[in-house]
Formats: C-alpha cells, sequence, structure tokens
C-alpha cells in the first residue's frame, strides 16, 4: 500500500514527534513530585539519557512508548504494513540500544525501572504508579519521602 501523503506532509508529522516531556513523563514525574520524589531530568552523564534519575536512591526510570521500543506483545505495538524491513531493523536497534544502556547502568550499581506508555493508559494508571513509588524505595538505601507515608 503506497504512503497516502507526500514527502513534505509526512516529514512535517515526523517532525512533530518529540522525544523529551511526553505525556507519559509528565505524568510520571508530577505523581513523583507530589510524593517528594526529587529527581533529574534527562542526564545526559547517564547511559541513554534516563527520563528520570533519583540520585537519593540510585534510581533511573526510562519511560518508553509502545510503539518506539517494540514493546512485544501490546496492543500499541505494530510494526508497520509499509517499508516494514526498514521498520524491523530501526526498532530492532532501538531495543538493542535500550539493553546495552540498562546493561552499564546496572553495571554502575544503578537500579532501573523501565515504564511502558501502556501502562499508563487510564485503567492502568494508579496501580502502576503506587507500584512504582514501592520500587523506588525498595531499590534504594534512602527512607521514603514524606509524601509516601500518607499514601
Amino acid at each position: 500500500m503506497p504512503d497516502t501523503m507526500t514527502p513534505e506532509q509526512r516529514s512535517h508529522i515526523m517532525s512533530c514527534i518529540h522525544s523529551n516531556d511526553t505525556k507519559p513523563e509528565v505524568l510520571v514525574r508530577s505523581y513523583l513530585f507530589r510524593l517528594g520524589f526529587r529527581f533529574r531530568k534527562h542526564d545526559r552523564r547517564l547511559p541513554g539519557k534516563p527520563d528520570v534519575v533519583l540520585p537519593r536512591y540510585r534510581t533511573v526510570i526510562f519511560i518508553n512508548g509502545c510503539f518506539w521500543h517494540a514493546h512485544e506483545g501490546c496492543a500499541n505495538y505494530r510494526l508497520p504494513r509499509t517499508n516494514t524491513e526498514w521498520w524491523r531493523q530501526k526498532l530492532a536497534r532501538n531495543v538493542a540500544r535500550d539493553q546495552s544502556h540498562r546493561e552499564e547502568l546496572t553495571r554502575q550499581g544503578w537500579h532501573v525501572i523501565t515504564i511502558w506508555e501502556c501502562e499508563l493508559t487510564r485503567a492502568r494508571r494508579a496501580e502502576t504508579l503506587a507500584g512504582l513509588a514501592r520500587r523506588i524505595v525498595a531499590g534504594g538505601n534512602a527512607p521514603p519521602p514524606r509524601g509516601l507515608a500518607q499514601e
């Protein structure tokens, strides 16, 4: 099936896709901030520039889009029907790069958490975020922030 858009239209649409400050990222960060967690965003000094870095807990969080990071078994991940081989290679490189970054961060002593876009749908959001807070505290050596005790 040929592309129904001109190259200029396709280019414009693709240029609108941003990798930082996505809705899932903002949702997770605002939740963590409300609980009292303090963090850095996209720390370039760390492999993969994690979306959220919690130095006090020695924890990093990657918030991945299901399509761009090829979330297997997810309804949001479907290989495009056009230019399939190019997309297959592109997404495979993304997955390999993600794995490499996770391994390097683990070697450096970081606790790595990955949250998928599909885990932040309205139906699953509360459970995912509550579990995230517990995982952060369990992975670090610091006491939980004051706001977590109130939840």
